[in-house]
């Protein structure tokens, strides 16, 4: 893996990480001193105190997460850039403004400094690009063959913005659905990089920070953007069949309105995976009111990571708690929420 010229691997007197690295003495601060500060630079995490001490004030979005992907670097991303954008996108979807996040390490012994260092430089770019500051953390050693190389835990906070009304409540009949890009190409991604698969052009996770367009529609559709969730784990289906089962309302979509990558599509079809089921990392469902879901769709798609934006469904008065499918061929089906782990170790 190579690291990026501008941020380039610092001298050192080790190459991988050794148990020695996780005691809290001596090699741990070498390991922090040789970069990771420096790295992450700035006055609050120069503290080097286990907390931080940060300013909030008014509603204020909180969320924990923990990254075990493998593999550790993936088409269009690593685990790095994965935790530091997915805790943002958890603070955005509550209609927060990310901050500030911690950072917790759990090593594995004979981890390579050099990988170690190229996840910690994505890190710092994906948080510089959301202007969220990396104030505190942790590191923990564990003996090889005790983990798998690297697993992260992020905590992130922010304030709500001023404008948000972010809750399953606020779900009312007539409500149009909204993604703001194509479904599946996170879990497509790591599973073409598992099982060797190879396609004419290579699918790339969709992992980024979605702060910025669930800003640009809070700021000018406010308290008329109802619900925002994140379709992780389980993907899109079971991010509608929970809402539409807590929240005892009637959901249908449209099949020939989700927008799936050809590619992306064909790759699910291999390997028996709904796209509906599959996990995604830069992506949201949003629930906006019906008379500025165009507006807020033309809205989206001004920004890069939203061009593919689309209306896929709308809350109905039918059959409150089930999602319904519209096929392309004219039939309906159930959806339902994914029964089990469908692709593992995916975030």
């Amino acid at each position: 893996m190579k690291v990026r010229l501008d941020c380039p691997l610092p001298k050192l007197d080790f190459d991988m990480i050794t148990l020695g690295h996780g005691s809290g003495g001596l090699l741990t601060n070498k390991l922090l001193d040789s970069g990771v500060f420096n790295l992450f630079d700035n006055k609050i995490l120069h503290e080097r105190h286990d907390g931080a001490v940060i300013n909030t004030s008014g509603k204020t979005a909180f969320t924990t997460d923990s990254f075990v992907v493998s593999p550790i670097f993936f088409p269009g991303g690593n685990i790095g850039d994965l935790a530091i954008n997915g805790t943002i996108n958890d603070i955005a979807m509550c209609g927060g403004i990310p901050e500030y996040i911690s950072v917790g390490f759990i090593l594995e012994e004979g981890l390579m400094m050099e990988e170690f260092w190229d996840i910690l430089v994505t890190m710092k770019y994906a948080a510089e690009n959301a202007n969220v500051q990396i104030v505190t953390g942790d590191t923990k050693v564990v003996e090889k063959g005790k983990g798998d190389k690297i697993f992260i835990n992020t905590t992130g906070i922010g304030p709500i913005h001023p404008d948000a009304s972010i809750s399953a409540g606020n779900i009312e009949v007539g409500d149009k659905i909204i993604v703001n890009g194509e479904l599946a190409r996170h879990g497509v991604a790591i599973m073409s990089v598992r099982e060797g698969l190879e396609f004419e052009t290579e699918i790339i996770s969709d992992t980024a920070p979605l702060d910025e367009p669930v800003r640009g529609l809070l700021d000018e559709f406010g308290r008329a953007i109802h619900l925002l969730r994140d379709p992780t784990r389980g993907g899109v289906a079971t991010v509608l069949a929970e809402i539409a089962k807590s929240c005892k309302i009637g959901v249908e979509i449209f099949e020939k309105e989700l927008p799936i990558n050809e590619e992306v599509g064909g790759a699910c079809e291999l390997l028996g995976l709904d796209p509906l089921y599959v996990a995604n990392e830069g992506l949201f469902v949003g629930f906006v009111k019906a008379e500025v879901s165009e507006q807020a769709l033309d809205k989206l798609r001004t920004f890069e990571t939203c061009k593919n934006a689309r209306i896929i469904g709308e809350v109905v008065e039918s059959h409150f708690g089930q999602v319904v499918l519209h096929s392309k061929i004219g039939g309906k089906r159930v959806v339902n929420m994914l029964p089990g782990e469908q692709l593992p170790r995916i975030c």
